[in-house]
């Protein structure tokens, strides 16, 4: 196993996070992960694992500014490290060398 190893919903939201870029706060990743996945994120789920990935080294945040809107509330904003950056490219390399050893596999035609 690899010391830079991902649970799944981790690795999800890592990639979320990177997709968003500048804008990925709590309610834009989950708007962002149920649009692309089809999958409900609750935000005590989301927000536990961003704490995490944060403590890890992956994530760094800050807080953006006050707004009326939001009753004087600041979003913090994550982003990905350069750790961050790097585990998930040994993650893709890891998962494509998984794809590229199975022999004879063609998904279009619903079998191998």
């Amino acid at each position: 196993m690899s010391k830079h190893h991902l649970g799944e919903f981790e690795e999800v939201v890592l990639l979320t996070v990177a997709i968003l870029h500048e804008e990925a706060y709590g309610i834009a990743i989950i708007d962002e992960m149920e649009r692309r996945l089809d999958r409900k994120v609750s935000i005590g789920s989301l927000q536990t694992v961003l704490r995490r990935l944060e403590k890890k080294g992956h994530l760094s945040s800050k807080f953006g500014e006050a707004t009326k809107i939001r009753g004087g509330k600041r979003k913090r904003y994550f982003t990905l490290t350069s750790y961050g950056r790097k585990v998930l490219e040994t993650t893709k390399e890891q998962r494509m060398s998984l794809w590229n050893a199975i022999p004879n596999l063609d998904f279009r035609n619903g079998h191998a």
